[in-house]
């Protein structure tokens, strides 16, 4: 019952509103036609002092009172035609009172759910069943409660960045971080918020962030590779290319970061890494061992992964200049983005394609490719919501793809 009468008030409430224009208007008008009609009077009777005085001719009077009178009957037929704007008015009036809160009470019948009994949120904080908005919710009511919780900040951070609130989990993981301590996976969770922030780009404050991280894990992937893309965004090639070569060299035969690492290689000017080129760390976990489905004639060549580049092509691209080793990695590229048509259902391949494009500075292709990426993996769920983490730190536009 409370409902109801909540909607009837609300609803009272949205008619005032919207009657009171019209019932002002009415009366502001009638306002302004007697105030006119006034102002003629009293010029007509100051034209009869004006002619007792002297000080006009009988022929002037006559004619100004003509003129006078000609503006004054037209403002007396105005005030009679009043019936029609009322009229208008009274049809405007009866639509807002009538036909608008039946519509909203039909519409709320064919598209609400009246039957649902109240659920206060209390209630539903009680009982958040799979409900993201709730949990988070409830997790956050709980550090309000308990701001030193720090196992609370370290669960919710990453699910902030999930849910794309990167402002949320930056504060989130700096106190995880100050209660529980630094970890890898805690740092680079900042820095990747940090990035986020920062429209990818590596800032000092994040390069900081990295260096930690490596300090603990000074074979950590991740921190190794932002830390050569920082080298890249300040305008540093050879340091970049060597410190992504490195990578390449030390990363496992199957690591899905091997083509993102091969393409920036070739754009800093050096030659796209195989998987188990020359040089690499025998001792690295997979680097012995070809990955599932590989062609034992090539080396390293990741059939699970279409695009990456095969020994051959490593072999290739050491005798190319810089804009046919460009091209090689384009048509590898596009290789990716045939197969993935052909079958879409492969969230690894899209995540790469849309990363590929971007390092190519293509930035519509890599929107075009984000799209279709959507429409295999949709936005609502885990995988679609990753490929738009992936895009916003790329600086790719989402608009009209979150639906």
């Amino acid at each position: 019952m409370l409902f109801w009468i909540l909607v009837a008030v609300l609803t009272a409430a949205v008619a005032i509103i919207l009657l009171y224009p019209l019932l002002r208007g009415a009366k502001a008008a009638e306002n302004i036609r007697a105030g006119e009609a006034a102002v003629y009077r009293d010029q007509l009777r100051e034209l009869d002092r004006d002619l007792n005085s002297g000080l006009i001719t009988p022929e002037e009077a006559d004619y100004a009172r003509a003129e006078i009178g000609r503006r004054l009957i037209a403002v007396s037929a105005d005030e009679e035609e009043t019936p029609k704007p009322a009229r208008h008015h009274r049809f405007s009036e009866a639509f807002v009172l009538l036909v608008l809160p039946v519509l909203g009470l039909g519409l709320y019948l064919t598209t609400g759910r009246p039957d649902l009994p109240s659920q206060p949120l209390e209630a539903r904080l009680e009982n958040p069943g799979n409900d993201m908005a709730v949990l988070i919710t409830k997790a956050e009511r709980h550090l309000a409660e308990e701001p030193d919780d720090g196992k609370g900040w370290d669960v919710l951070a990453p699910i902030y960045v999930s849910t794309m609130r990167v402002n949320d989990a930056q504060v989130a993981y700096r106190n995880a971080i100050r209660l529980l301590g630094p970890s890898p996976a805690r740092l680079d969770g900042l820095a990747e918020t940090l990035m986020a922030i920062s429209d990818g780009v590596v800032t000092e404050e994040t390069r900081q962030v990295l260096e930690q991280s490596l300090t603990l894990e000074p074979d950590n992937p991740r921190a190794r590779f932002y830390i050569a893309l920082s080298m890249e965004q300040a305008g540093r090639p050879d340091e970049a290319r060597q410190a992504f070569e490195a990578l390449a060299k030390q990363s496992p035969a199957d690591a899905p970061w091997l083509p993102l690492v091969n393409q920036h290689i070739a754009m800093n000017g050096g030659a796209p890494a195989g998987a188990a080129a020359p040089g690499a760390n025998p001792a690295a976990p997979g680097a012995d061992t070809a990955a599932p489905g590989a062609d034992p004639a090539a080396p390293g060549a990741d059939t699970a992964a279409p695009g990456n580049p095969t020994q051959q092509d490593v072999a290739a691209a050491d005798n190319m200049s810089a804009g046919d080793r460009q091209q090689m990695i384009r048509g590898m590229v596009e290789s990716l983005d045939t197969k993935l048509s052909a079958d879409p259902n492969n969230f690894e391949g899209w995540m790469r394609l849309v990363r590929s494009y971007a390092v190519l500075n293509d930035k519509d292709r890599a929107a075009a490719a984000l799209k279709r990426g959507l429409a295999a993996f949709p936005p609502a769920g885990e995988q679609g919501r990753q490929l738009l983490a992936l895009a916003k730190e790329l600086g790719i536009a989402t608009e009209g793809m979150t639906q």
